[in-house]
């Protein structure tokens, strides 16, 4: 079957959050949390490393909104459920529809840091792959220096099913680093 005919929601909720995919019009609080968390985010992700605008921003969030819907890659945005305060920036990436295989990303804005919102988004998005995706294999992958990302995986019980060595080079591209694969299997 053609990813694009599976039928799923777009949104759902955990305890304190709405998970929900991307909409025209949310670049604007997703380039404020680029802006507030742009030190913390540098160090890791490439998106980071260069100044955009709230136009590129918006921008970038109407492709994820297509590419949703095409099944090719779903990004999901998180927000506070009662105060519908934006939280972090997340998605199922890397998608083999075949295999049922996702890959969770995530970052978090620095403001909402520290109160178990990513490891409570991270769950659901894990729950919602096994149950509406039919995932058979969720993985997280990180950087093996990146603690606090190892830690969210660890905290959910995520395998750590091996470490790449020399994998990737960090984002500047100037060292190799080795790259963390965790994974839930159905």
């Amino acid at each position: 079957m053609n990813p694009i005919m599976l039928d799923f929601p777009t949104e759902f909720t955990t305890d304190r959050l709405l998970i929900r995919w991307p909409l025209p019009g949310d670049g604007k609080v997703v380039y404020d949390a680029i802006v507030a968390s742009r030190n913390e985010l540098r160090e890791w992700l490439p998106f980071a490393q260069k100044e955009q605008t709230e136009e590129e921003t918006e921008v970038n969030l109407r492709e994820s909104h297509a590419e949703f819907l095409k099944r090719e890659d779903l990004r999901l945005l998180v927000f506070h459920k009662e105060t519908g305060d934006f939280i972090a920036s997340s998605g199922l990436h890397r998608i083999n529809w075949e295999v049922r295989k996702f890959e969770i990303g995530y970052w978090i804005d620095t403001r909402h840091s520290g109160k178990g919102y990513m490891t409570e988004a991270v769950e659901g998005i894990t729950k919602f792959a096994f149950k509406e995706l039919e995932a058979r294999r969720v993985e997280i992958r990180c950087d093996t220096e990146n603690i606090r990302s190892r830690a969210v995986a660890e905290r959910l019980g995520f395998d750590l099913e091996g470490i790449l060595r020399n994998d990737a080079y960090d984002v500047k591209g100037k060292q190799l680093r080795d790259t963390c694969v965790f994974a839930k299997i159905k």
